[in-house]
């Protein structure tokens, strides 16, 4: 049986599966239900303040569509090359981003969020990192943030450099020592500038199953080479031990389905003590490979809705019902895993825990 940790567990947005995500709300309930760390998304304005947003394209997630002022600025742009028609963060001040409320993101499947529609304004990666030194003197220890800087190529392009808004904000807010602080990009480019730029917190690269890295297909086009080349035994060797410090991560983070073999099912939980089956028998080799080159692991995202879950959790009725959540979340807990993502806390908190 592989050794086990005690997974961190990041409220992925704050707390989303309660409150619109990346809300003051939603991160301050965050930790009120045990999480160690939360997850900001940070894009660009065009006066380079850095706000949290799951994309620049925000009108799944704001009001911005009901205000005339900014009927005008509704436009079409490619994006990592996929077309998006929408309003975007870097067409607008951070003064007038902050006129806009956040609404729920999948009012579909989380109706009890969307009743705080429109109450919360959006907010800064300054305001985030204040939450987390309010929550972290209330709780008496260091708490977390791990950041991931998005479409890091795309605001390069824009003359928005999202690496070195990052390091400057860090700088005035008196962040860049904290010993809490990650930061995460799928492009692995911006996680080398940082280092250059003098980053010292701990570098994680996103892996996606699928697809190349758009800093990569930015410089090479279709020769790109795809995320795949990086989850091999040699790849994941070769982010962990890279000859220039620039060119390292200290980890990586992955979906669920890279952590689980596909369409594996197990009935009870795992290892002798826990239903007695092997944990081999349900999960990838994938956390042993990137811990024996010197990664630590995350997973992403820990969903309890049947519309959310993998096909082999779900349960019949709706897709805004809850599946079988525990039995996933405790398969991802105890496979090794240094941490994982969660839209709600409390309930990775309470299957990490044992409770």
């Amino acid at each position: 049986m592989r050794a086990r940790s005690r997974p961190s567990v990041i409220g992925h947005r704050g707390a989303p599966g309660y409150r619109p995500e990346h809300t003051r709300a939603a991160y301050e309930l965050a930790f009120a239900l045990g999480a160690d760390s939360v997850e900001p998304d940070l894009v660009a304005t065009k006066d380079g303040v850095l706000v949290v947003r799951h994309e620049n394209e925000i009108s799944g997630t704001t009001n911005v569509a009901d205000h005339p002022e900014f009927a005008g600025r509704r436009t079409t742009k490619e994006v990592d090359g996929m077309p998006l028609t929408g309003w975007f963060t870097e067409d607008f001040t951070w003064a007038e981003l902050a006129t806009l409320r956040a609404r729920e993101r999948v009012p579909h499947l989380r109706q009890a969020s969307a009743t705080f529609d429109d109450r919360y304004p959006i907010l800064r990666l300054a305001d985030v990192l204040d939450v987390v030194d309010t929550a972290s003197d209330s709780a008496g220890r260091a708490l977390g943030l791990v950041a991931e800087l998005k479409h890091a190529t795309y605001f390069d392009a824009a003359g928005l450099p999202l690496d070195e808004l990052f390091l400057a904000e860090l700088a005035a807010a008196g962040w860049s020592d904290h010993p809490g602080l990650v930061v995460e990009s799928f492009e692995k480019t911006v996680l080398g500038r940082l280092h250059d730029g003098g980053f010292r917190g701990r570098r994680v690269y996103l892996l996606e199953a699928e697809g190349a890295p758009a800093d990569r297909v930015a410089a090479l086009g279709a020769a790109a080479p795809g995320y795949a080349a990086d989850l091999t035994l040699r790849g994941l060797y070769a982010l962990g031990s890279a000859a220039a410090p620039a060119d390292r991560v200290d980890g990586i983070s992955v979906d669920i389905s890279q952590i689980l073999h596909s369409g594996s099912v197990a009935v009870g939980l795992f290892g002798e003590d826990e239903g007695g089956v092997d944990i081999g028998a349900v999960t990838s080799d994938l956390v042993d490979l990137a811990h024996s080159a010197g990664l630590f692991v995350y997973c992403w995202t820990l969903r309890p809705e049947n519309g959310m879950l993998p096909a082999e959790f779900r349960r019949s009725g709706r897709d805004d019902e809850w599946g079988d959540w525990r039995r996933l979340y405790a398969i991802l807990l105890h496979s090794g895993v240094d941490g994982v993502f969660a839209d709600h806390p409390d309930l990775a908190v309470a299957v990490r825990d044992g409770r």
